[in-house]
C-alpha cells in the first residue's frame, strides 16, 4: 500500500487513470464537483455522500484533474478525458471532490467548460483552524514542509469570500451549496439532508456511520508564531466581513476567528 507521501508525489506527476466504463453505463460530465476547501472535513462528507444509493463515486475522491495541463489550452480533448472519469448507470449521480479547485484561478472557468451544469459543493471551516490543520498536513506530505511558499498558500486557502467571488463569475449561485464543518458536526442529519436534496437525491436517507468521528489528521498539531497568527487575522478580517455580506447563511458565531476578527 502506498504511503500518503507516495500518493502525494504521484499526484504531482500525473492524474490517476480514468476507470473503464462498465456495460450499461454512460460517460459524461460529473453531476457534482466539490471545489473547496482543504482540511475542512471534505473526505468525511464525501464518504457519506457516496454512501447514498443514488450516488456513484469515481476512482478517487480527489482527481486533481485541473492541476495538470494548466499551461496548455483547455481543449475538447481535455474536456472529453475529464468526462471519462464519470461512468454511471442511468439515473445515478456521480462526481468528485478536490478541495484545491476553488483556489486556483484557472480552474473555475475550465470546470465551467467541462461541466457547466454540475452542482458545486463547498465545505468551509474556521480559517485559522483550517490554516493550522493545513500546515500540519503539509508537514506530513512534503519533503520541504517548512518552505515559506507552503505557508503563503496555506494562508491564501482561507480567503473564502475571495475564492467564492471568483467562482460566481463562472457558475450561478443556485449551483453552489456552501456548508460549514462546524455545523455539519453539530447537525449532521440536517446538513446531510440539505446536501442530498441539493443534488436531487432522496434527503431522507441517513448513512449508518454518519456520527463517526471526523479523522483528526496526521502529524503533530501546529502552533503559529504570534506574528504569523496576527498576520492571518489581519488577512482574514476583510474577507470574513465580505463573507458575512455575500453569504449570510454562514454562521460566523461558530468560528472563533470571526469573533476575534470582527
Amino acid at each position: 500500500m502506498q504511503s500518503a507521501q507516495e500518493r502525494y508525489r504521484q499526484r504531482l506527476i500525473a492524474p490517476v487513470a480514468p476507470p473503464e466504463c462498465p456495460p450499461g453505463c454512460d460517460i459524461g460530465p460529473p453531476t457534482f464537483v466539490g471545489v473547496g476547501v482543504q482540511k475542512a472535513g471534505t473526505a468525511w462528507w464525501y464518504h457519506h455522500l457516496i454512501s447514498h444509493p443514488g450516488v456513484a463515486g469515481t476512482v478517487r475522491k480527489e482527481l486533481h484533474y485541473f492541476e495538470h495541463g494548466w499551461e496548455r489550452e483547455f481543449d475538447d480533448q481535455a474536456v472529453a478525458w475529464y468526462h471519462r472519469y464519470f461512468p454511471r448507470p442511468p439515473g445515478i449521480v456521480t462526481g468528485e471532490w478536490t478541495p484545491r479547485y476553488m483556489l486556483d484561478p484557472w480552474t473555475p472557468p475550465r470546470l465551467r467548460t467541462a461541466a457547466p451544469d454540475a452542482k458545486l459543493l463547498v465545505l468551509l471551516r474556521d480559517p485559522v483552524a483550517r490554516l493550522q490543520s493545513g500546515l500540519r498536513h503539509h508537514m506530513t506530505l512534503t519533503p520541504d514542509p517548512l518552505h515559506p511558499r507552503f505557508v503563503i498558500e496555506a494562508i491564501e486557502r482561507g480567503r473564502y469570500a475571495t475564492q467564492l467571488t471568483h467562482l460566481l463569475k463562472h457558475f450561478p449561485r443556485q449551483q453552489i451549496l456552501v456548508l460549514q464543518l462546524e455545523l455539519c458536526g453539530q447537525e449532521p442529519e440536517r446538513e446531510m439532508a440539505r446536501t442530498y436534496e441539493f443534488l436531487g437525491l432522496d434527503p431522507h436517507f441517513v448513512p449508518d456511520d454518519l456520527h463517526r468521528p471526523i479523522h483528526p489528521g496526521r502529524g503533530e498539531p501546529i502552533s503559529l508564531p504570534d506574528d504569523l497568527e496576527r498576520f492571518a487575522f489581519e488577512t482574514y478580517r476583510p474577507d470574513i466581513e465580505q463573507l458575512a455580506r455575500d453569504w449570510p447563511e454562514i454562521d460566523l458565531e461558530l468560528w472563533p476567528t470571526a469573533k476575534k476578527a470582527t
